[in-house]
């Protein structure tokens, strides 16, 4: 009966999925059949934007040609001169585009036609006045220069990112360049500055409740952790991330993590644990289609099976990491490809493979500026140079390589992630203190509102009883002078009431300033003054005999 449901269950599905798909396909047609009639441009530039949106990166190729036809529309059309709305119509699509094209090039790792049109976006978005697209034009070239190892023109472009988005108080986007700026710096080795804009960027996302952002945060700080040997705090933070990935089904994001926690498990000795989350790493990342991921993976795999000495295991996965490296161009996962092949030939004691390795994944190390890179290539070649008896150049490489681990490694460094650790959890806790002591204020505002209602209540209640008593002695006879008496008493409390009453909202008009609480408590007299002198006339008439 269970198999049944489920197999109902599933047939719904399909069948709710191709409703899904034939009304995508349905939409497509008709946005076709737009593009194709004589429509006027923008009516076309908005189908061609529409149609873009429900095929966005899932076919690369005619996402591309859908972005080129909307920016030659666009640049067609602001040749002629426009003004007002027409021209920033043109305008707004062409910057869209210019970015869209960007973006499709960068995930082809075509990165100087990403660059080409990234800027081309930052000029028409200048254009507009537009700061929000500004900053993120900005933040996209310098992840872009980010990538590229160069490090100083990413620093650069970030800052300017950066100091838009805090003008225009976009905090979503200003974690997401905060962390980019922490990545960049380190890459350089600066690591007290890198900590600084990590932590920054996670307070950011946990103000904002955003469990992605909050995960990448973990996950950057795990980085941080792993690369200075604190293999338990790095598996706390790696957990963390990936627990916050899982909850909101991020496979990407799944996956990198799980490839940082195998790493973890690799140094700890764990090694069926790290295979476990490795294997598991690969299968999303080719699920996804992250090549980079997988090669990344491929590598990561490579690594274990060496640190188990199945030396052949190893040199497979090296090999497809680093065939899949050089498709992709990225020198910064080249350079580490590179590397680990040199290493694992050095091990496997052919000198001449290994050294070929390790100059070229010295070079790029040495092109993008990464100190962890040089550190790891040049004691690859110092190695090297010893067994080859070249013992001036393998002194060389080895002052090199130590040098370099010191910039990233050291006691200072170890020191400055305790103190944002530190400060990182005291800030949490006095926020988390501040929140109590609002809820506390909160709740006793809310106590003091119920009772201060309830008494009004009353008083009014009794105000009302006095006012009956004072009707009600029509039927006893009283002297003149007690009935004015009675009457005075009356509107005395009534008076009374009405300035105990007004008295906050008064406070708040009046910053109680004796002059002005004296003029109001005078203005609320007039008025019952009047009333007091026409109801005392009735009232007199009515109880006096």
């Amino acid at each position: 009966m269970k198999k049944l449901k489920n197999i109902l269950l599933l047939v719904v599905m399909l069948n709710v999925f191709q409703l899904y798909s034939y009304a995508e396909i349905g939409e497509i047609d008709s946005l076709k059949q737009v593009v194709k009639s004589n429509q006027h441009d923008s009516i076309k530039i908005k189908a061609l934007h529409a149609w873009d949106n429900l095929i966005y990166l899932s076919d690369p190729h005619l996402d591309l040609i859908l972005n080129l036809k909307i920016d030659s529309i666009c640049t067609i059309n602001l040749e002629k001169n426009l003004s007002g709305n027409d021209k920033l119509f043109y305008q707004r699509f062409l910057g869209i585009s210019l970015n869209n094209i960007g973006i499709i090039y960068r995930s082809n790792r075509e990165e100087e036609k990403c660059l080409k049109y990234y800027f081309k976006a930052l000029k028409i978005n200048k254009e507009i006045g537009d700061l929000e697209k500004i900053s993120n034009s900005l933040n996209n070239i310098g992840d872009v220069y980010k990538e590229q190892g160069k490090s100083i023109e990413s620093l650069n472009y970030l800052f300017k990112a950066l100091k838009i988005k805090r003008e225009i108080n976009h905090k979503e986007g200003i974690s997401y360049t905060l962390n980019n700026i922490g990545s960049v710096y380190f890459n350089l080795g600066k690591i007290e500055k890198s900590i600084k804009y990590y932590f920054k960027a996670l307070k950011i996302q946990e103000e904002l409740g955003n469990k992605q952002g909050i995960a990448n945060s973990y996950l950057t700080i795990g980085n941080m952790y792993y690369l200075q040997s604190e293999l338990e705090p790095a598996l706390d933070y790696y957990t963390k991330a990936l627990k916050l990935s899982e909850e909101i089904d991020n496979k990407n994001a799944i996956g990198s993590i799980s490839g940082n926690i195998g790493n973890t498990y690799e140094k700890l000795g764990e090694y069926e644990k790290a295979l476990e989350y490795h294997f598991k790493a690969l299968e999303l990342k080719k699920l996804i289609g992250n090549l980079e991921g997988v090669a990344i993976s491929y590598d990561n795999i490579g690594n274990l099976y060496s640190d188990k000495g199945d030396l052949d295991k190893s040199f497979e996965y090296y090999s497809k990491a680093l065939e899949m490296g050089d498709k992709i161009g990225n020198k910064v996962t080249l350079s580490m490809h590179l590397y680990n092949l040199g290493n694992l030939e050095f091990l496997r004691n052919n000198i001449k493979a290994a050294e070929e390795y390790g100059l070229r994944s010295f070079s790029l190390a040495q092109e993008i500026g990464y100190p962890n890179k040089i550190n790891s290539a040049a004691n690859l070649l110092s190695n090297v140079y010893e067994k080859q008896g070249k013992g001036m150049k393998a002194l060389e490489m080895y002052k090199l390589a130590i040098v370099m681990r010191d910039s990233t490694i050291n006691e200072e460094n170890q020191k400055a992630t305790i103190r944002q650790q530190t400060q990182y959890e005291f800030e949490k806790e006095q926020i988390r203190k501040e929140n109590e002591l609002k809820e506390q204020a909160r709740l006793e505002a809310e106590k003091t509102s119920r009772r201060n209602n309830l008494q009004y209540s009353l008083i009014f209640l009794g105000i009302l009883l006095l006012f009956g008593l004072v009707l009600s002695l029509g039927f006893v006879k009283v002297s003149t002078n007690v009935a004015e008496g009675l009457i005075f008493f009356a509107f005395l409390i009534l008076f009374e009431f009405i300035l105990v009453f007004t008295d906050p909202y008064l406070s708040d008009l009046t910053h109680d300033e004796p002059i002005y609480n004296l003029t109001a408590n005078a203005i609320i007299a007039l008025l019952i003054f009047p009333l007091h002198a026409v109801l005392e006339k009735l009232l007199k008439k009515r109880i006096v005999k």
